[in-house]
């Protein structure tokens, strides 16, 4: 069992908040984030979902494909449904109550409730005190974010002491800042044409509670000190505050300069300024001011950038502060304390010793901060909620783990199979349901289709629509020989061109087990004449493949052969040849810890352990049926999931030699393979766990496995291809739906049956005991382990 935590690369994340052009500090973060996410990774699609006031009109970059009105409920619902089509991984929700319309910003969570991807909240705001509105809006958020990410340490104290977070539910990651060399502010003030002056500086939308009152009551006493000192103040009025009442508390500001006779040493840049242009600002900052009057500030974008360009820094002691000017990286001075700030400001004017090392300290903070760090901090968070995305709330279709009758497995509807199916064969691939003609056809599919439609036809008659379909997959089947090489194509373009040239042995392999199974059964179109005759061209060359997989498909066929025309010695003896060579292949690679026909595992592994069941069972060859039988008990105990669920080898594991298979991508194939070896070695064996296991591997569709999610739609008879860490692949393709058909169609036919195959001698070795009695006139000799070899099923 195998919980490894290898995770694909992220292919698609939204970002949810206000975004530039608007003027607004969260749409700056959102901005920054994107392009900080994809900078870490080029094949990174992030988008953003901006979130607009009401009235506001904005020239949006390419990457914003959706904009939310936010006092428009309806309109985070169709945000929610565009981002679960658009099949995002992630979504990063900025959240700050005042920029989602409804009471405390309540119309977010119209957003939250629609959507079905992992929401990581960064939280702009922690309320220590919220009131009952903005405590129930919070409280919803929390339930419904797979992460929360808070920006300092005592927004983690809160989430989990207020609102009761589990602390693994809760990552803190730093504002992120830009990155820009460590400058002697002199060079910068020389260019703005500030040369001779002492430069203090805020910057950040103006509106109240910021404590600029503060600041500017301080500047009388710096002037008499310091008289060639400025107080640079940079950054527009808040749009909001701006649209209800103007400029009036910009003018309170300059009214208050004046009245305190620093109206020279005051400056206002009174606009927005892009960010290179306030950086450039910022670098000419000697001292830089955060007077905010209380404590209840959770996060200062604007004090990160001042720390970030190593900055000296006086500050007022809020939250934020407190952390990140620690260890000697700005000085606190108390709230609402104009002479005490002064004060501060004075000595590191004086003190270049002490300005110098506070700016050293906090250049040296920055660097973690840079939005190249803090953008891999979070995508290892995305990273993580897709594998944390396993709800045990999700649908799961129910279905009995043993003693189930026929009516408990869902009903075989052949409905998408059709829809993929043109009059050429059967098309490859989809987009979401929809067949993709761009990638044509192949003779895997189609082979796989043909036998379906004859195991199919075992369990009942063919609708006239099947009839077609099986006809027209014997007809690509024909159609991919190639006489003069004696081998098949396997790929057709939807031009009707093959793609390859002829050779694949894997596709041979399918192609001799699809006529197999239709041979084996006479068919009133007479089918099963065609298939027999075509198996006497298509199987001999399979002594050419090297491709155990091939080898097994061609077993699987020849059985069916066989199981029509016993005693066909050409047939026989290929079978007896391609046998042997599975076995050996499993002698030269099998190992006290590896019991295995290859150096690593790879796709349709449980075929190799049926086919050796298969052949075992019909040559009476009792060792091939303990390999087959102790090959196929190793493997299903390698997708076993800790909690005792099915969980397939995943596609990661291919074509490498881990020892222990990664857990995704996880494909419909695999358990379709088990399901039909599982329910082949209860026949050999006669020992019923293997149906419990066939039931397990099966169940794997309906929503038993990690994600907890059907991953067949059971009304179309489709299937989805595969899961993910985080969701199921939207696409419905030939293959996936084929598994699932197959398995399902398996587990119909065997509850039809009693599992009583003829064997042709007792011959069973010493591992096994023997047994023996009369079905319908013809005498049965089943292998049974002894029960300590399922000892992991008890």
């Amino acid at each position: 069992m195998n919980d490894a935590r290898t995770v694909p690369s992220l292919k698609r994340i939204a970002l949810i908040g206000t975004c530039v052009p608007r003027h607004c500090g969260i749409a700056t973060f959102t901005d920054d984030m994107q392009r900080a996410l994809t900078s870490q990774d080029p094949n990174l699609s992030c988008i953003t979902v901006a979130v607009t006031d009401s009235g506001g009109s904005y020239a949006y970059p390419d990457f914003v494909p959706l904009e939310i009105d936010h006092s428009d409920p309806a309109s985070f619902a169709v945000a929610a449904d565009f981002l679960n089509v658009a099949d995002i991984e992630v979504v990063s929700l900025q959240h700050e109550f005042g920029i989602f319309g409804g009471e405390a910003g309540e119309n977010v969570l119209e957003l939250l409730r629609g959507l079905k991807t992992p929401v990581v909240t960064t939280l702009h705001t922690i309320l220590a005190a919220p009131n009952p509105a903005q405590r129930q809006v919070m409280d919803e958020i929390i339930g419904r974010s797979a992460r929360l990410v808070a920006m300092a340490d005592k927004g983690r104290q809160i989430l989990e002491d207020l609102y009761g977070v589990p602390s693994e539910r809760i990552s803190v990651i730093p504002h992120g800042v830009p990155d820009r060399p460590f400058l002697d502010p002199a060079m910068a003030q020389h260019d703005l044409g500030l040369a001779d002056r002492t430069v203090l500086m805020t910057f950040g939308l103006l509106g109240p509670g910021k404590g600029i009152e503060t600041a500017i009551g301080a500047m009388p006493a710096l002037v008499r000190d310091h008289p060639k000192i400025l107080y640079m103040i940079v950054g527009a009025t808040h749009p909001s505050l701006r649209r209800h009442e103007g400029e009036r508390y910009r003018a309170s500001l300059v009214a208050l300069a004046d009245e305190l006779g620093v109206t020279d040493h005051i400056h206002f840049v009174d606009r927005y300024l892009s960010l290179d242009e306030l950086l450039d600002h910022l670098a000419a900052c000697d001292i830089y001011l955060s007077p905010y009057p209380n404590e209840a500030q959770i996060v200062s974008g604007t004090l990160a950038y001042a720390v970030a360009l190593g900055k000296a820094v006086v500050s007022t002691p809020f939250w934020y502060a407190q952390e990140l000017l620690a260890d000697n990286c700005g000085v606190l001075v108390p709230f609402g304390a104009p002479n005490a700030l002064a004060g501060a400001v004075s000595q590191l004017i004086d003190d270049d010793t002490s300005r110098s090392a506070i700016r050293t300290q906090a250049y040296a903070l920055g660097r973690t901060m840079t939005w190249s760090n803090v953008a891999r901090q979070y995508l290892e968070v995305f990273s993580d909620v897709r594998l944390e995305r396993r709800s045990p709330k999700a649908e799961v279709i129910p279905f009995a783990p043993g003693g189930a009758r026929r009516n408990e497995l869902p009903p075989l509807a052949t409905v998408h199979l059709a829809a993929l199916t043109d009059n050429v064969g059967l098309i490859q691939h989809t987009q979401f349901a929809v067949p993709d003609r761009r990638h044509g056809y192949c003779l895997d599919d189609n082979a796989r289709a043909l036998l379906l439609m004859a195991e199919i036809a075992r369990l009942r008659p063919l609708s006239s629509q099947e009839d077609r379909l099986a006809l027209t997959y014997a007809a690509f089947v024909e159609h991919a020989w190639c006489p003069a090489e004696s081998r098949v194509h396997n790929f057709m373009g939807f031009d009707r061109e093959w793609l390859d040239e002829p050779g694949a042995d894997d596709a041979h392999g399918r192609a001799v087990w699809a006529l197999g199974a239709v041979a084996r059964h006479q068919d009133p179109r007479r089918l099963d004449s065609w298939a027999a005759a075509r198996l006497l061209d298509f199987a001999p060359p399979l002594n050419d493949t090297s491709s155990p997989r091939a080898w097994a498909y061609g077993l699987l066929g020849i059985e069916g052969f066989l199981g029509r025309f016993p005693g066909h010695r050409g047939f026989e003896r290929l079978r007896d040849n391609l046998a042997d060579r599975l076995f050996q292949r499993w002698s030269d690679a099998a190992a006290p810890d590896w019991n295995w026909f290859e150096d690593r595992l790879g796709y349709d592994n449980a075929k190799l352990c049926e086919a050796l069941l298969v052949t075992g069972h019909s040559r009476s060859n009792s060792r091939h049926i303990q390999v087959g039988l102790d090959t196929l008990r190793w493997l299903m105990k390698l997708q076993t999931a800790e909690a005792g669920h099915f969980r397939p080898i995943g596609t990661d594991t291919f074509g490498t030699d881990r020892r222990h298979p990664e857990p995704f991508d996880q494909q419909p194939l695999e358990a379709c393979s088990a399901v039909s070896a599982c329910l082949i070695a209860a026949s050999v064996s006669g020992d019923q766990r293997w149906r419990q296991e066939a039931r397990r591997a099966f169940s794997w569709f309906l929503g038993e496995n990690d994600l907890r999610i059907p991953v067949a739609d059971t009304a179309a008879g489709a299937c989805f291809d595969g899961l993910h860490p985080d969701r199921r692949n939207a696409n419905q393709g030939a293959e996936s739906t084929l598994a699932y058909l197959a398995a399902l169609t398996a587990m119909l036919l065997a509850n039809d049956h009693q599992f009583v195959t003829p064997l042709k001698s007792a011959a069973v070795d010493a591992g096994h005991t023997i047994s023996a009695r009369q079905d319908s006139g013809a005498v049965s000799v089943v292998c049974r382990p002894h029960a300590n070899e399922f000892s992991r099923f008890a």
